[in-house]
This record gives C-alpha cells, sequence and structure tokens, in this order.
C-alpha cells in the first residue's frame, strides 16, 4: 500500500479539483476571479499556519526560495487561467490547460537533460488527446484567452516539474504552507489594487468558496506536494489530467451536464494513459527478469 501512496495522493487530489468546477460556477456568481483566488490561498495559508506552525522551525533561506518559486508559479497559472476565460470557451480553457501534461517530461529533458520515458511519453501524449476528446469543442480560431490559457498551461507543466524537483529533498508540508503564503500575498495586492475588496456574505456564496479554499486549495495541494515526493513529475501530471474526468462526473452527477458518448471515451483515454505509464513498466520490469533467469537455465 505504501508503495502506491504518491498515485493514492494524486488521484484523491484530482477528485476534488475536479468537484472544485461545479463550487467555482457557483462561486463567481457572488465573486469576481481575483476574490476567489485571494479568499482561497489566504484561507489555506492561514489553516496550514494554524496546524503546522510548528515545522515554521525548519525554515531557511533555501526552502523560503523554493516556496517563493512555487507561489509565483501557482498564482501565475491561476491568473492565467482565470483572464482567459474571460475571452475563449470553458472547453478550450480546460483543454489547452491540460496540455501541462506533455509539457513536463520536455522541461526536464532541455533543462537537465533528464531522459524521456517512452512509456510516461506515449500516455503524456495519449492523456492530452483524452483532454480534448472529452472537454474540446472543435475550433480552429486563436484569440488571446487562448494564449493567456496556453500561457497557464506552461505555469502549471513548471509548478508540477520544480514541486518534484524541490520536495525531494525537503519538508513537503512546509513547501506547500510557503507556496500557499506568497500566492495569498499576491492575490490579497492584486484585489486591493483594482479595487475589488468588497465581498459577499451571502450564505451561499461563502459555503462555496470555503470549500474551494478548504478542501480544492489546502488540501488538494498539499496531498500534491506530498505525493510527488514518491513519483515521477510526468506521472504526477498524467494522473492530475485526470481532474477533467472527476469534473465531468461530478457535473453529470449533479444534472449540470448530460454523459454523452464522447465524454465516456475521453475518460477512457485518460484512463488507458495512466494503465500505460504505470502498469506497463511494471510488467516489463517483472518479464525481463524472467527472460534471463530462462536464458541462464
Amino acid at each position: 500500500m505504501r508503495k502506491y501512496i504518491g498515485e493514492i495522493g494524486l488521484t484523491i487530489t484530482a477528485i476534488i479539483w475536479g468537484s472544485g468546477f461545479v463550487m467555482s460556477a457557483l462561486a463567481l456568481d457572488y465573486y469576481t476571479p481575483y476574490q476567489i483566488l485571494a479568499v482561497r490561498f489566504t484561507i489555506g495559508a492561514l489553516l496550514l499556519a494554524l496546524v503546522f506552525h510548528k515545522r515554521l522551525r525548519q525554515l531557511n533561506k533555501s526552502i523560503l526560495w523554493q516556496g517563493t518559486v512555487l507561489g509565483i508559479l501557482l498564482y501565475a497559472a491561476f491568473a492565467l487561467q482565470t483572464v482567459g476565460l474571460q475571452f475563449t470557451t470553458p472547453s478550450k480553457n480546460a483543454f489547452l490547460t491540460g496540455v501541462n501534461v506533455v509539457m513536463v517530461p520536455f522541461i526536464a529533458f532541455i533543462l537537465y537533460k533528464r531522459k524521456l520515458d517512452k512509456f510516461e511519453l506515449a500516455g503524456a501524449v495519449l492523456a492530452l488527446i483524452g483532454v480534448a476528446v472529452l472537454s474540446l469543442q472543435w475550433s480552429s480560431s486563436i484569440n488571446i484567452g487562448d494564449l493567456l490559457t496556453l500561457g497557464c498551461a506552461v505555469m502549471f507543466a513548471f509548478h508540477i516539474f520544480y514541486t518534484g524537483r524541490f520536495v525531494s529533498s525537503v519538508d513537503p508540508i512546509l513547501l506547500t504552507l510557503l507556496q500557499m503564503t506568497v500566492a495569498a500575498v499576491i492575490s490579497c495586492i492584486t484585489v486591493i489594487v483594482i479595487g475589488e475588496t468588497s465581498f459577499s456574505m451571502d450564505p451561499a456564496a461563502l459555503s462555496s468558496v470555503l470549500y474551494l479554499a478548504v478542501f480544492s486549495t489546502t488540501l488538494a495541494f498539499l496531498m500534491q506536494t506530498v505525493a510527488q515526493k514518491h513519483l515521477s513529475e510526468t506521472k504526477a501530471a498524467i494522473i492530475l489530467s485526470t481532474e477533467s474526468v472527476w469534473g465531468m462526473v461530478f457535473s453529470v452527477a449533479l444534472a449540470y451536464e448530460l454523459l454523452t458518448f464522447r465524454m465516456f471515451l475521453g475518460a477512457l483515454i485518460i484512463f488507458i494513459a495512466i494503465l500505460l505509464s504505470e502498469v506497463r513498466p511494471q510488467l516489463l520490469r517483472k518479464r525481463i527478469p524472467r527472460q534471463i533467469k530462462e536464458r541462464k537455465i
């Protein structure tokens, strides 16, 4: 069971993020996108600080720098996604955000000369195809919203990559706390500068944004950071791409959408991508020693 802690943690993260699509739609009826980000990250930082404040004793320049980098990437990704959504369709926004799944292995290859694993790379491409089938309403036109969302994908790809790189040598909980704090500071400055400091206190508004803050932000990013200590960045990106599948599941379950064959096919392709990157190499590793043993006999 301990062997699969990374996969289980990221799967739960993807499920939580998938459920967040519905809550985001509810929250947007009462708050601006920047207000939602400010509430999410601020509550997330406060909750993590309240529970894990003793870990701040481990603070040093190295982890402070790492948390700052991740916090900037995290806020930039969400901000670009939010602004991009105002100029493009939700389906395109979801697909272009999902492009990060194929960017991660190339970031590792270009920056650190890390060998491209053919199974993980094939799984990443297949996962992207699955996200396209699941969410994309086909259109050849490209606008500023699409470019901003593509920038969001780049930020998320770097965030996933550097989370995996940093977490290998530091406390993942402290790293999560620091990046959440940095994102909270940036988001609060943003709402003050643009003058969006008036927040609705409607019970429905508060319940939706609190869900996003506690579960989709605090718990989900904490689990992502801890889980990435146990598996590669590319595998992490592939598993996290199932966020779109779980978003579909919750949307259908709550009667926001009707299940279609295209949705089912997209989800199936993403599931096959995970099997390709996770199960196939393990089967090969079991098979190779057996072949060597047979030759010796």
